[in-house]
């Protein structure tokens, strides 16, 4: 969506904030012990009293309220009561809500725990590079040139970009034009972002894959050469200068 008065831009950073708070309370709350479920109702239940939507179940009947993804497991994991955590393993948390018919998404990565297997690397250089990338987005900027920067900072670190996932725009449903914002230089994009737009902007940083692919469940994707994934995600809106971090209160 554009901004275009001061209530979008109000009804935009509520349901921020709503998002961001709950992706961090979650990660807060991870601990080894408990099931994906737990954790999932956990955040479910913060979504429900601020009057929030879990956005995955809405738009798409997702088995959950929350996306809950561990080891090597990219995104859109089911949580499961069968999915127990452990110390050291990587998880992701993927939290998108709509309030008021505006809507948000945050993630985050992060090590559950001690770092076991060197899983902490990897979370820092995904948050390092989502930063790089949000501090070169203006009004103006072409889209593809975001994505050149991503895979070239991944690159200079020793990893590679996930290209069939990608950030997208938001506000007023989950996946709004335009609708691929790339990790890589899609040549093929002539896109430029707009001021005042909303967007999702999210890193996909990988140990050995460039695909992610679809597991028997329908939801769950993994990488098409193993190995494993961080994503780091902010909603903003684009203008003349920085961006205006709507999802900062989740101190990614």
């Amino acid at each position: 969506m554009s901004i275009t008065k001061e209530s979008e831009l109000a009804g935009m950073q509520k349901i921020s904030d709503v998002v961001a708070y709950t992706l961090k309370q979650m990660q807060e709350y991870a601990r080894p012990g408990i099931t994906t479920k737990q954790l999932d109702d956990y955040g479910a239940g913060i979504l429900k009293d601020f009057g929030a939507n879990s956005a995955p179940f809405k738009t798409y009947k997702f088995p959950g309220w929350t996306c809950i993804s561990v080891d090597n497991e990219f995104c859109h994991g089911i949580p499961s009561v069968k999915r127990i955590l452990k110390e050291g393993e990587l998880i992701n948390v993927d939290v998108s809500a709509e309030l008021n018919g505006f809507w948000s998404d945050n993630g985050a990565s992060f090590v559950l725990g001690e770092d076991l297997h060197g899983h902490q690397k990897l979370v820092d250089a995904s948050k390092m590079i989502l930063r790089k990338a949000l501090d070169s987005i203006k009004g103006g900027v072409k889209i593809s040139d975001v994505g050149h920067l991503i895979e070239t900072e991944a690159k200079k670190q020793g990893y590679k970009v996930i290209k069939n996932l990608t950030g997208h725009g938001i506000g007023r449903s989950l996946h709004e034009e335009p609708s691929e914002i790339c990790n890589f230089r899609d040549r093929f994009n002539h896109t430029r972002f707009k001021k005042n737009s909303v967007v999702a902007i999210e890193t996909f940083i990988s140990t050995h894959s460039n695909y992610a692919i679809t597991l028997p469940d329908g939801w769950t994707m993994t990488g098409d050469r193993g190995g494993y994934m961080a994503q780091h995600e902010h909603t903003i809106v684009v203008t003349d200068g920085k961006p205006l971090i709507l999802t900062a209160q989740n101190g990614i």
